[in-house]
């Protein structure tokens, strides 16, 4: 007989809160595990010239109104945020993080992978960082001075918030372009490329004409509504917004898919965060080779 509580597709509540939830039990079955699918990939040769760095893009905020008035209770989700640091930290790539304010970063812990030590010891290595990061006002001032290689912007709904709307983002973005860096994203992440196209013409979008993976809007419109994983309808849909932007989105579903497009590295959903993962060091590590 199925356990009723994993049955159970009613949002659960975060006494944090007024008003707030977490995604229901059953749809915990459906978008967690305890382990993920790192698959013990290892980079023989990783750089180590000290010099390139990753800057992580991550949200301070917590809650994401629904349309209805609900808050959903979300963050940045552990897998997507964790498992590609992971593959960049062991390609010799140092991360630094950074949010808006310089607030600590917000996690869905309940998508933890309990049960995976990779996740887990990638967690301890940096949790310093996430609970004290840099304010993105002052990594704005001057990319340079970071030696960012590549930004890194994960997902989960939270990266909705607060992210799409930086100022200083847009800042950093024209600057990754202007100097041949990298953005790596997946997921929501992508929600961060709306921050360039901030006060500019449509037809300006830095990003206009690019082919990317997200997760997909049907998804977030219908069935994490129905199976209870988000509170409500969704306040907006992050592809309808690419694709106004003139974005190119290439999948319909989540099946881990990666994609790589010019200097923009994309994932669908946490599916994809080895894969991308991986497509991230190595594309890294060719490019610092060729420097």
């Amino acid at each position: 007989m199925p356990d009723p509580h994993q049955e159970d597709r009613t949002p659960a509540p975060d006494a944090a809160e007024e008003n707030a939830f977490f995604p229901s039990p059953y749809s915990l079955t459906k978008y967690t595990s305890s382990k993920t699918d790192f698959d013990g990939t290892t980079y023989p040769d990783p750089y180590t010239g000290g010099k390139w760095k990753v800057l992580l893009v991550a949200t301070q905020e917590r809650y994401l109104m629904m349309q209805n008035g609900k808050f959903f209770s979300t963050g940045n989700h552990p897998v997507e945020m964790l498992l590609p640091m992971y593959h960049m930290d062991l390609a010799g790539f140092e991360v630094d993080v950074a949010t808006p304010s310089g607030d600590p970063v917000k996690l869905e812990m309940w998508a933890f992978p309990n049960e995976d030590d990779t996740v887990k010891g990638i967690y301890a290595k940096y949790r310093d960082r996430l609970k004290a990061p840099k304010k993105l006002t002052d990594v704005a001032k001057d990319p340079d001075a970071g030696n960012y290689i590549g930004v890194f912007i994960p997902g989960g709904h939270g990266a909705l918030n607060d992210i799409p709307f930086s100022e200083d983002l847009k800042k950093v973005l024209f600057w990754v372009q202007a100097s041949d860096r990298y953005v790596i994203s997946l997921c929501h992440g992508p929600a961060g490329l709306l921050a360039a196209g901030l006060g500019e013409p449509k037809g300006a979008f830095p990003f206009r004409g690019y082919e990317i993976c997200v997760f997909p809007d049907s998804l977030d419109a219908g069935f994490n509504v129905e199976i209870g994983y988000i509170p409500g309808p969704m306040p907006w849909l992050l592809g309808e917004r690419l694709r106004e932007l003139g974005v190119k989105i290439l999948n319909s579903d989540m099946t881990g898919k990666v994609h790589k497009d010019r200097r923009l590295l994309t994932g669908d959903s946490p599916l994809a965060s080895n894969n991308l993962g991986k497509l991230a060091a190595q594309t890294l590590l060719a490019d610092v080779a060729s420097r």
